[in-house]
């Protein structure tokens, strides 16, 4: 439900000397595929008030003027001393030339790929800039004598960790985050967050796992009382439960048999955002994927990613009528490095032309790969239906390769006893479908049964690679069409689905009272709303209220869904 509050900032204290200001977003603001649950989000900035007074992560340009103007209330601006930045991001600008104009002797404390993309983006090449490395400390008096951790990743290569051990603080920028807003500041009752900090680890840091992990070692001596996040309620009750989690889920991508290169690099932002929604899509169905921003790594590293991948993507803007440099040095190693039994893929954004795409599409297919999806080029920003385009585009090229892998290690077995027993549990044949702005969904399910009499209520487990799963989070409405007895329905749903293809096309539908879609052929339908879920193992278990139905077909006979096997549905 769309929630019309304005923005604002909360201050609050939270340690000595050192106050929150949440800068409150309660709307989905961007495209990226980590705001897709549309809970809003608080962009966190920190005041540390020493003998010297620095701030931590200002926001960006939508909350210039009423972070300046709420700042002012709690001390006297042009008093600053230091601006630290966790990470460059261009959207900050507009504040930090405001801080800049109002304190001309601050200094920026970043790390070294921060400097060059601070200088960029404040077009100046003379700012007064500390650059912080891993030994590098800044002493604000008082016992604030902070410590610098640089925690580089991919998508975020100047990413830098602040720790103040006064506080026991650590300023963990996009690690630990979580996109909700609200008026909690603190994590109490942490297990409410869960669902939502699970699906920001798999969209944020899932792709960087293995970065992820070197970072997580780095901070592991450090005795950290709270994790000032960037994003989200601070983390100072579940602290242990966050912190296990992110060991427990990239471990689990690790043990993967299967690994996807993503090799890219963006110029505005637009390609590598298609590129967090295709790695969304390879990471949900459990395979390892590395992720490579070809701007910052070493070849070495790409051909490396390379030899040991079951297949590669690649991304590129279009930039002059041509791929960037590091794409074309990136191209090459693919070319001279990967077998052409590799699964392929290419994707990218342009401003007019996007002629990079086509040459790396072409180089490709001259070589004699396969495609794991059609190439996806998009002009300037993406939007939902892209990015749910490409999200299930990865997950198509996950499930490929995890399909090749299966037939050439196992050929298939009988039915144990345990699965032929489980496989004789039979439920009703259904269409779940879902919609949500332009993006609509709708898959086959018969895993689905009542949990509930008051409130009328059910259960439905969701394989995680299904693409509709990204629809089923807390909040969201969906509407279960009960199919009657006969397979014109059932075999349209039962079809292979190109990623972003209409699943609808050809079919009768009305829109349900919770915007979802109503099968005029159904035998009944349920429109109901998610109130919580589980994981549990490959699916996740989703329990949801019913708020309305109505039987459409009083003579039908219920469809049902009969297996041999516990192993395939």
């Amino acid at each position: 439900m769309e929630n019309n509050k304005p923005r604002d900032v909360q201050i609050l204290p939270i340690a000595t000397d050192t106050l929150v200001l949440r800068s409150r977003s309660w709307t989905r603001l961007r495209f990226e595929i980590e705001y897709a649950l549309a809970k809003g989000t608080t962009a966190n900035s920190f005041l540390i008030q020493g003998d010297k007074i620095a701030i931590v992560d200002p926001p960006g340009e939508t909350f210039t003027e009423i972070y300046l103007q709420r700042l002012q209330q709690r001390l006297d601006i042009s008093k600053l001393n230091y601006v630290i930045l966790g990470h460059v991001n261009p959207n900050r600008a507009a504040t930090l030339k405001a801080l800049l104009n109002i304190a001309p002797q601050l200094t920026f404390v970043c790390s070294n790929p921060g400097a060059i993309n601070l200088r960029a983006a404040l077009e100046n090449q003379h700012l007064p800039i500390l650059v912080m490395r891993g030994d590098d400390t800044l002493d604000l008096g008082k016992g604030h004598h902070l410590q610098f951790i640089p925690t580089p990743n991919p998508r975020y290569p100047d990413q830098l960790c602040t720790y103040d051990p006064q506080t026991e603080i650590l300023f963990s920028d996009k690690l630990f985050g979580t996109h909700i807003c609200g008026d909690q500041v603190f994590d109490e009752g942490w297990e409410v967050f869960q669902e939502d900090r699970r699906y920001y680890f798999d969209c944020i840091i899932a792709p960087h796992a293995k970065q992820v992990d070197t970072a997580l070692d780095k901070l592991a001596d450090l005795p950290v009382r709270m994790y000032a996040t960037g994003h989200g309620p601070l983390v100072r009750y579940g602290l242990i439960q966050i912190t296990q989690g992110y060991r427990q889920w990239i471990q689990d991508q690790a043990e993967s048999d299967v690994t996807v290169a993503l090799i890219y690099a963006s110029a505005y932002g637009n390609t590598a955002t298609l590129a967090q929604a295709i790695a969304h899509g390879l990471t949900k169905t459990g395979i390892n994927v590395e992720s490579i921003n070809c701007e910052f790594a070493d070849p070495e590293d790409v051909k490396k990613a390379i030899e040991k991948c079951s297949g590669f993507i690649i991304g590129s803007p279009t930039l002059g009528g041509h791929a960037p440099t590091p794409v074309q040095t990136a191209l090459g190693i693919v070319l001279s490095t990967a077998t052409n039994n590799k699964l392929a893929g290419v994707f990218g954004s342009f401003g007019w032309s996007g002629e990079a795409v086509d040459l790396i599409e072409s180089k490709l297919k001259d070589a004699g790969y396969r495609f794991g999806f059609d190439t996806i080029r998009v002009k300037f920003k993406p939007n939902d239906v892209t990015l749910q385009t490409c999200e299930e585009a990865g997950t198509d090229f996950a499930q490929a390769l995890k399909r090749a892998a299966k037939k050439s290690v196992v050929a298939k077995q009988p039915a144990s006893n345990v699965e032929q027993a489980v496989g004789r549990i039979v439920g009703s044949l259904s269409v779940v479908t879902a919609q949500q702005g332009d993006v609509k969904s709708a898959m086959l399910a018969s895993w689905i049964t009542q949990a509930s009499f008051n409130p009328p209520g059910l259960t439905i487990a969701i394989a995680k690679d299904r693409a509709m799963e990204n629809m089923t989070h807390s909040g969201n409405n969906f509407v279960v069409n009960i199919l009657t007895e006969g397979r014109e329905l059932r075999k349209h749903f039962m079809k292979v689905y190109s990623p972003g293809q209409d699943r609808f096309a050809g079919i009768e539908t009305t829109e349900a009272n919770n915007g979802g879609i109503i099968l005029n052929g159904a035998l009944a339908y349920l429109e109901c709303t998610v109130q919580n879920r589980m994981e549990v193992g490959d699916h996740w278990l989703v329990y949801a209220t019913v708020d309305d139905g109505k039987v459409l077909n009083q003579d039908g006979v219920t469809a049902i869904h009969h297996r041999k096997s516990a192993s395939y549905y």
